[in-house]
């Protein structure tokens, strides 16, 4: 991306699932864009280890170890970066997993770990931040990565299609709370992107529906995009920079569809 400029100058970021994938491109453009980035993951060497990757120096990153689905690790979390950097403007709620399957043979185990990750740890990330976004006085800005899936469905998906679309119900919800407070919130909706975790579906794709490796790409996954290509972390990365700067309400409550033509509104 070689946008850069100050449009997040001084606002404070944390960023879940952000040692790698999506939530890293986040992280890294947020940065390129002034502002200080919390790398909150499950993984805390991963964590650490790309916050100084991405600054050494530590004065505008911080490694944060957090399972999103405990409660008591978010809260410290959130208070920790809160309490180094003087509070928290934007939440990217990125943190998430794929687990495919036919729904009559889906473990409950998987359905419920899928939707507390994606869900709960939602949940309880947006709690923590709009305490802090609430009592600071200055706004601010909830970000939900959901997927084409918060629109549709695919098969093999349940739990997956379950928690995108839930979403979207809650970030509507924090978009009439928090409006008062001046407190945005939207949701990310992406196409297939080529991040591990994605490369991982493509093998069990193809033996849960009996095809080829490169049939799961050419025909379940980019099937319907204008062009055949992937979504790019980067296509991500710009759409959060623009709506954590976006200045009004004018917004908020929407899902933005990153996804080369696949779904159209």
């Amino acid at each position: 991306m070689s946008l850069t400029n100050n449009s997040l100058a001084g606002k404070i970021a944390v960023i879940t699932g952000a040692a790698s994938g999506i939530g890293k491109e986040i992280a890294k453009e947020f940065l390129a864009h002034g502002a200080k980035v919390a790398i909150a993951d499950l993984n805390a060497d991963a964590a650490t280890a790309t916050a100084r990757e991405f600054d050494p120096t530590g004065a505008r990153t911080m490694g944060v170890a957090m399972d999103v689905t405990d409660e008591t690790q978010v809260a410290a979390g959130i208070a920790a970066v809160a309490a180094k950097f003087g509070g928290i403007d934007i939440l990217i709620s990125n943190a998430g997993i794929q687990i495919v399957g036919p729904l009559e043979t889906f473990k409950f185990a998987d359905w419920k770990k899928l939707l507390a990750i994606h869900l709960d740890g939602a949940f309880l990330t947006t709690r923590e931040c709009l305490k802090h976004m609430y009592a600071q006085g200055r706004g601010g800005s909830v970000i939900y990565m959901g997927s084409v899936h918060s629109k549709e469905a695919s098969v093999l998906k349940a739990p997956y299609v379950t928690a995108k679309h839930g979403l979207e119900g809650l970030a509507k919800v924090v978009a009439k709370e928090g409006a008062k407070y001046g407190v945005r919130a939207n949701v990310i909706c992406p196409g297939f992107v080529r991040t591990p975790l994605v490369e991982k579906q493509i093998p069990e794709q193809a033996k849960a529906l009996g095809i080829s490796e490169a049939e799961v790409v050419k025909n379940v996954m980019l099937r319907e995009t204008v062009d055949g290509e992937f979504t790019t972390v980067d296509d991500v990365a710009r759409t959060a920079i623009f709506l954590a700067g976006f200045p009004t309400n004018a917004l908020t409550g929407q899902s933005i569809v990153v996804s080369h033509g696949w779904f159209m509104q």
